[in-house]
């Protein structure tokens, strides 16, 4: 009978005892590695698969947001914004008022009074349709406007002297029964009784719709120093 032999995985490698559990361990480190590159591959995927379900969904968000952006404001914004555009600068509206001497017996006690200003002589002006009327100056169309007043306050007049001037601009609308500031500003006078003078300028931009009227009150009507045009002024321009 012929006896068989068995070869093993050692004795097929002569000279090399033990490589057939090196050949395992390496067909292990195999596996592991092919698994760790697999999973890096998914995880690189899941941004770009991410990315793609949300550009998917924008389109629709997208439709939603511009259906709601076309109500009656968004147009009225829109249409504003078209004829703003097309206006050269020397087209757009703009006013400058200088000061005149004030007529106190329109003061009202415990208001602030309305500062009246001359709008055609000397530096004075009132260009495309920003008029001056009742005291106020009127815009004639919707936008951003650039609005500034400067009053200088003068003194001592009487015996008395107060502690304090103030100047506010003050928007009119017909869709608000309240007058609304839009700008102030006051000054602390020194206690210096021989003379003084105290000029107060405001200035910023604002966003005016057409109709709405714009002035300067003053907390002492009688203090205002009207007798040269460039220490007190008021004017707008639109942006």
């Amino acid at each position: 009978m012929e006896s068989a032999v068995e070869i093993t995985p050692e004795a097929a490698v002569p000279g090399f005892p033990g490589s057939g559990m090196h050949l395992r361990k390496d067909l292990r480190r195999i596996r592991c590695a092919v698994l760790l590159c697999l999973l890096s591959v998914l995880l690189l995927m899941l941004p770009t698969a991410y990315l793609l379900v949300g550009n998917l969904r924008a389109p629709s968000a997208c439709v939603s947001q511009v259906t709601e952006e076309r109500g009656p404001h968004f147009l009225k914004q829109r249409a504003v914004a078209a004829v703003t555009e097309t206006l050269s600068s020397a087209e757009k509206p703009r006013a400058h008022l200088t000061v005149k001497e004030q007529d106190l017996t329109n003061a009202v006690e415990h208001h602030m009074p309305i500062v009246q200003w001359e709008d055609k002589q000397g530096l004075a002006f009132t260009k495309n349709n920003l008029s001056y009327s009742s005291n106020a100056l009127v815009i004639p169309v919707s936008g951003d406007y650039y609005v500034y007043a400067q009053v200088t306050f003068r003194g001592p007049i009487g015996n008395s002297k107060p502690r304090s001037v103030t100047e506010v601009i003050t928007k009119v609308t017909d869709s608000y029964p309240e007058p609304t500031q839009l700008l102030m500003g006051t000054k602390t006078l020194s206690e210096n009784w021989k003379g003084w003078l105290q000029p107060i300028y405001l200035g910023a931009v604002v966003s005016l719709e057409e109709g709405d009227r714009l002035m300067v009150n003053v907390s002492d009507i009688k203090l205002v120093d009207y007798t040269t045009e460039h220490k007190t002024f008021f004017g707008a321009f639109l942006l």
